[in-house]
């Protein structure tokens, strides 16, 4: 077909594309386009490759190198394949791994990223069965592979699909080598001999790891479980559901190894299906809207806890039955006290040694893991938010002599009523055998500590509040704004750091000196007014906007930007004393300061934001 859209750039991309692509659903969908004569789309479609974004690549599929389709993950995985060449000696040896979820094109985006590797004599271990994400990092670390793919849109939409990449240490690759891939693919857009053969499971360069990381995994959790009776004779009844996802066999087989009772499955969601046909969003995050039916299936059976993983299982979302009769969805803070609390707990019994041992949460994360450590007296370390920094980080820190206990990401989005009906961050790393967020093993934690509070009479929200008693209540609230204009966005932040018309002026109160700030730290421009020589101790980056603003009065309150939507989001928390033992006086005076954080800082009004929809 001809093509002539009056930009000769566009032209030769389109050119290429139709050259390259033998996808004949995605060349029709390019050339539709070209016969309505819609430049505007294919200006859009053809403007750039896909780029990395949170350690991979993800996006709707569709045709054209800017969304996930066949030529994309080929193009991706030869830049891979000739990064991995140049980065070390030995990945003909020791090969990469990847594995796939049950979203449509999946298995295909996995063999066809198999068949690029192989095409560089690189060997694969593909696995044979839908597997969760956790088990790529697993699987690098014990194989010692150079590399781990999973092709996966964890939570996204039905019609997104994605492909995150892991380093040889098993965690999220960081920069430069997200750049390089990207750079090394666009040297090698033009796909290799053979590169649309996807029957590469009998080719000799391939094998199928599961039974033997089924294996390893397994024994692992066995390790760490306690598998004493209690749970087995246990009458605590868990209800889980996978979200359509690919969890099911693997809890399964976690609650197994731990000597649980079986849970009582969603049946509406238990098996794989990537239309995610029960649910608006497959996102356990959302909560009760994603927990429907697990809502419906605990209640005909009796059950008091629910677990939920999302559809790649690397997520935990818990819900437990209130004497009231309702049903309390944990927040991601809320788990990430709990599971913190439980693995100090079990590390505590086992005699660890509180100078080695270690936990880490990012920035946007409750700091109940810093107040425990402060008063336990083990090591916690902050990091920038997202998995990858805080596995790499953790990495680090084993090979300082530390033993990692707990790392996690959670949030809260404001409650309505008791019920909180929209999370943010469950994400959780349970040690660090898995460099990752990993909901399998979160699961079998957090129902053996279920079982164990039940034997004494107590519950997890019980056991929640001991927490906050005994260490001080953490009361968070996070939302957002959204935002289209980007100079709108700029001049907010401007507008802060430069409050006293001078850089590095920011806000020293709220209402009026009401609220004191104590300390301001911008990763934007690497500014620490804490630190003696004012620098930031975390990496900074002048592309995204983040400023954390410390209160004498314990309030931690973070505004940034979202790498991948218009948003403004802010987070925030109020740390009180464990003598402050009234929490709505303490939420009172954060939904005070939050209120006027809103109005002085972001000024919604004279900035024409959008709130976020209820």
């Amino acid at each position: 077909m001809a093509v002539n859209t009056g930009n000769p750039e566009l032209d030769r991309k389109v050119e290429d594309w139709l050259k390259w692509d033998k996808n004949d659903k995605n060349k029709t969908e390019i050339e539709e386009m070209l016969k309505t004569n819609n430049v505007d789309a294919l200006d859009k479609i053809f403007e750039k490759q896909l780029e990395f974004g949170t350690a991979g690549l993800r996006g709707v599929m569709a045709a054209g190198p800017s969304r996930m389709n066949d030529l994309t993950v080929i193009q991706a995985t030869q830049g891979m394949a000739k990064y991995l060449l140049e980065c070390f000696d030995d990945v003909k040896t020791q090969g990469v791994v990847i594995g796939y979820d049950g979203r449509y094109n999946s298995t295909r985006f996995a063999c066809l990223a198999t068949r690029a590797f192989i095409s560089m004599d690189i060997p694969v271990y593909l696995f044979s069965a839908l597997v969760p994400t956790p088990y790529i990092p697993f699987s690098v670390c014990r194989l010692k592979t150079k590399a781990g793919i999973m092709i996966t849109a964890s939570h996204n939409p039905k019609e997104d699909n994605g492909y995150k990449v892991y380093w040889e240490n098993g965690a999220q690759i960081i920069s430069p080598h997200d750049k390089n891939i990207l750079l090394r693919s666009l040297d090698n857009l033009a796909p290799w001999d053979e590169a649309w053969d996807d029957s590469v499971r009998e080719h000799a360069l391939v094998s199928d790891p599961l039974e033997n990381i089924n294996q390893l995994y397994f024994d692992v959790l066995s390790k760490e479980c306690l598998r004493d009776e209690l749970n087995q004779k246990t009458s605590l009844k868990f209800t889980y559901t996978p979200v359509h996802g690919v969890g099911a066999p693997y809890v399964k087989m976690a609650f197994e190894t731990c000597n649980f009772q079986p849970y009582i499955p969603v049946q509406e969601q238990i098996e794989p299906d990537p239309e995610f046909s029960t649910v608006k969003f497959p996102n356990p995050e959302e909560g009760k809207s994603t927990l429907n039916l697990a809502l419906a299936t605990a209640s005909r059976n009796n059950s008091t806890v629910i677990l939920a993983n999302d559809p790649d299982a690397d997520r935990l979302a818990v819900a437990e039955l209130q004497p009231s009769g309702d049903w309390k969805v944990f927040s991601g803070n809320e788990l990430g006290a709990l599971l913190g609390w439980w693995m100090w707990t079990r590390a505590e019994q086992k005699g660890q040694n509180r100078a080695t041992a270690a936990m880490i949460a990012s920035t946007v994360s409750s700091k109940i893991l810093q107040t425990i450590a402060e008063r336990e007296g083990f090591l916690f370390e902050e990091t920038l938010t997202g998995f990858k920094w805080m596995a790499n980080r953790g990495l680090q820190l084993q090979k300082e002599g530390y033993q990692i206990l707990f790392a996690f990401e959670g949030s809260t989005r404001k409650p309505y009523g008791f019920l909180v009906t929209h999370l943010e961050a469950i994400g959780f790393m349970c040690g660090i055998h898995v460099p990752d967020k990993d909901g399998v093993s979160a699961a079998a934690h957090l129902s053996e500590m279920a079982v164990h509070l039940a034997n004494k009479g107590s519950t997890l929200t019980g056991q929640l509040q001991e927490i906050y008693l005994k260490y001080g209540h953490h009361v968070s609230l996070v939302s957002y704004y959204l935002c289209y204009d980007q100079a709108v966005i700029n001049r907010i932040f401007e507008r802060l750091r430069n409050f006293e018309n001078a850089p590095k002026t920011y806000p020293k109160s709220l209402m009026g000196g009401k609220y004191i700030v104590k300390g301001v730290r911008d990763l934007t421009n690497g500014f620490d007014s804490r630190q003696p020589d004012g620098k930031a101790l975390l990496p900074t980056s002048s592309s995204s906007q983040m400023i954390t603003f410390y209160f004498q009065n314990g309030l931690d309150a973070t505004i940034r930007t979202s790498g991948t939507e218009p948003k403004i989001k802010y987070y925030t928390e109020l740390r009180a004393s464990p003598d402050q033992s009234d929490r709505q006086q303490v939420q009172a005076t954060l939904d005070e300061m939050v209120q006027a954080l809103v109005d002085e800082f972001l000024q919604p009004t004279i900035n024409q934001l959008i709130p976020r929809p209820e």
